[in-house]
């Protein structure tokens, strides 16, 4: 009981006076479109991705996220199209946030297999609180009656959101810039003024191909990657890679900026390690990750287990088709 309102009080301060960051995935390749809407379409068919995220899953009151993403790339008009829904609950489910965007990125073939894509996302989002999920210190002291708190109801925070990116990539490189919340729409739901703040992620990398006798028959690659995202006063930066062969992938992520960046004296910027490993069965993919967490909250917090699923529709000749004219480097999963 005690618990509970604790974290009711906790989250009424949390609504009066902070704004929220954006969630984040650890496999953000499996739904690039989430990282930038200049992704949508850079698949060779129509791809479908859905994703699941239960951070520190050992902390009364942690996140759980769930999205889905769904993107097409129509060759006779050089565009890609998305629409992504994210949904984002915190603590025992009161707060919730809903968010549901569609997407267009046009691609200009600068050169022979040297392509950027310009893009834009609009979204409409319902961001709310569920009070009845909550208990309060006078329904304590009343034995669970009705909160007198009712009185204090807030309201869906209901607004358009508009995002935009941008993506250069060639059959080795790719690096592309997402900005999300170019309008900085007003999230409050207590009728006072919280603005979401504009979010940048600068994302890119290599692919290396090996080759060899050997593994001709199971093309194998190793791709160095890196997401450096920023909102508001906080910024991380993910670094890491992958090993692909298929029909398996793995892959190791340092998530924080040590070193060069604390935000106050005794916090470093470390937040996790992150393994990720799956595996490709005909046009699934299927992945999961776990978050080693290394900050101060590695001893209670459990981590943070994702799974991901990814569908490609897409026959064969027309896969061999695109691979030729248009390859995207960046990893899969």
């Amino acid at each position: 009981m005690k618990k509970r309102y604790a974290g009711a009080v906790l989250l009424i301060g949390v609504l009066g006076s902070v704004t929220a960051q954006d969630a984040h995935f650890t496999q953000f390749y499996s739904a690039p479109t989430y990282l930038s809407p200049a992704f949508a379409g850079t698949s060779a068919g129509t791809r479908f991705a859905l994703q699941y995220r239960d951070q520190w899953p050992s902390i009364p009151g942690a996140f759980v996220t769930y999205n889905f993403a769904a993107d097409h790339y129509i060759s006779e008009l050089n565009s890609g199209i998305g629409i992504i829904a994210t949904h984002d609950r915190a603590g025992t489910g009161a707060l919730r946030y809903t968010n549901i965007a569609v997407q267009y990125a046009y691609e200009v073939q600068l050169k022979r297999k040297v392509f950027l894509r310009p893009a834009l996302q609009f979204a409409f989002v319902d961001h709310a609180v569920d009070y009845s999920r909550l208990l309060f210190g006078d329904q304590l002291a009343r034995g669970g009656d009705v909160s007198t708190f009712e009185n204090y109801q807030g309201r869906n925070a209901k607004y358009t959101d508009i995002s935009g990116g941008l993506l250069y990539f060639t059959p080795k490189v790719w690096l592309g810039v997402g900005v999300h919340h170019l309008n900085k729409p007003n999230q409050t739901l207590l009728l006072r003024e919280a603005i979401v703040p504009i979010k940048i992620s600068v994302h890119g990398g290599k692919r290396f191909t090996m080759k060899s006798p050997v593994i001709k028959k199971h093309p194998t690659s190793i791709i160095a990657a890196f997401n450096y995202r920023a909102q508001g006063k906080y910024d991380q930066l993910d670094l890491g890679g992958y090993f692909e062969r298929d029909p398996i992938f793995a892959g190791l992520w340092f998530r924080g900026i040590p070193l060069l960046k604390a935000y106050e004296a005794g916090y470093q910027n470390n937040d996790a390690i992150a393994l990720v490993i799956g595996t490709k069965v005909n046009d699934w993919r299927f992945g999961y990750s776990y978050d080693i967490t290394i900050s101060r909250l590695a001893a209670n917090s459990g981590g943070a287990h994702e799974i991901t699923m990814v569908y490609e529709l897409a026959n064969s000749r027309k896969r061999k088709s695109m691979a030729k004219r248009r390859v995207i480097p960046c990893a899969k999963f």
